[in-house]
């Protein structure tokens, strides 16, 4: 490969999962495919596992748009997708090859990838015009290997391959989420798709890193054990008829933050439940992305309204100190080999589901 590597046998072809063209799992296909050969500056990553995200399924299905001429720009860059492209942000695996300029001594090294690079300084990293995310402006992780800048790879947080992948993108999301809002020690925070990949990690992290009184939002009570065990206080159904109500009863009062990844269905009681200042940090719209507002809910409420995608290198950082920590666990819920991608990807669109869906290499742990 004209590099320094680990590994004597690196072949020349990889296996991976590529998206065709927009369309529904059918466009998901298996394939032979070069195994990328590392630049000045990075490394190539022998891929043993990849979590499966919202995003791999938008960029497939053409969520984000599927015109770069459209109102609805495709790709993190509102930029048309260049199909083929290979899906998947959530990579964890071991450094095998290297380009120039990096130390041949990082072979060997377990890590997970920090999923995009953009060209803006520390703290705004992942509010640049020019950001690459993996799966959608570069080849992500359905694959066996990926290079990647060596910059943007960090030690595994955790001893399993599998475990590391769940965190990457939904527990990042999360993160960035609590940090932007400026939840602190104390605060009622309502927290939507509570068992979904963001949501979940979401309880975790506001109730056992940054002190919050949690109320989850779950479609169905039974779970409601399990979300206690996660940090919530207080567990509700969304399907309630008196939603707000049963919220300002639950919190004792209206609540300080709702973390929203839902979108329409619940967006007028995420407000209605909000405290005079309150921030609702938004981070998607799974159930619709379209919505109503009476916008004088936001002023005469002294209301924050916070868009939240991705997050900083330093914010990665720290959620990964606190998994170390074991301040926030993995949450899987099924592990895929990377060839069932499509089933993968069915299975996670899946209500019943809780936790992380994994596709995981042969090789993988």
């Amino acid at each position: 490969m004209g590099t320094n590597s680990l590994l004597q046998s690196i072949p020349s072809k990889m296996k991976a999962v590529v998206v065709t063209e927009y369309g529904g799992v059918e466009k998901l296909e298996e394939r032979k495919v070069p195994v990328p050969i590392p630049k000045e500056n990075e490394v190539l990553v022998k891929i043993h596992a990849c979590a499966v995200n919202n995003s791999d399924i938008l960029m497939r299905e053409g969520g984000y748009g599927t015109d770069a001429k459209s109102t609805e720009k495709a790709g993190w860059k509102r930029e048309a997708i260049s199909f083929p492209r290979i899906p998947g942000t959530d990579v964890a695996g071991q450094i095998v090859a290297v380009g120039a300029n990096i130390n041949p001594t990082c072979l060997g090294e377990k890590v997970v990838l920090f999923p995009f690079f953009s060209s803006a300084p520390d703290g705004l990293e992942h509010m640049a015009d020019d950001i690459t995310l993996m799966s959608s402006e570069c080849d992500g992780g359905y694959a066996e290997y990926i290079t990647w800048p060596k910059e943007l790879c960090r030690p595994m947080p955790l001893s399993s391959y599998v475990e590391s992948s769940s965190f990457i993108v939904s527990c990042f999301t999360a993160w960035h989420m609590l940090e932007k809002s400026k939840v602190v020690p104390g605060e009622k925070v309502l927290i939507t798709g509570a068992t979904g990949g963001v949501g979940s990690y979401a309880v975790q992290i506001a109730s056992k890193v940054f002190g919050a009184n949690v109320i989850a939002l779950v479609r169905d009570l039974s779970l409601k054990e399990k979300m206690m065990e996660l940090g919530a206080s207080e567990v509700l159904s969304y399907k309630s008829t008196t939603l707000a109500d049963d919220v300002i009863k639950a919190a004792g009062c209206k609540v300080d933050v709702v973390l929203d990844v839902v979108g329409d269905p619940l967006f007028s009681t995420c407000l209605k439940v909000l405290r005079n200042g309150g921030r609702l940090a938004i981070s998607g719209a799974v159930s619709g992305a379209i919505t109503q507002l009476d916008i004088r809910t936001v002023y005469l409420n002294h209301l924050s309204i916070i868009g939240c995608t991705l997050g900083t290198r330093k914010e990665f950082n720290r959620m990964l100190d606190a998994i170390r920590e074991e301040k926030i666990k993995p949450l899987i819920d099924k592990v895929f080999p990377l060839e069932k991608a499509r089933d993968a990807q069915e299975y996670f669109k899946r209500s019943e589901k809780f936790g992380k869906v994994i596709l995981q290499n042969k090789l993988g742990n």
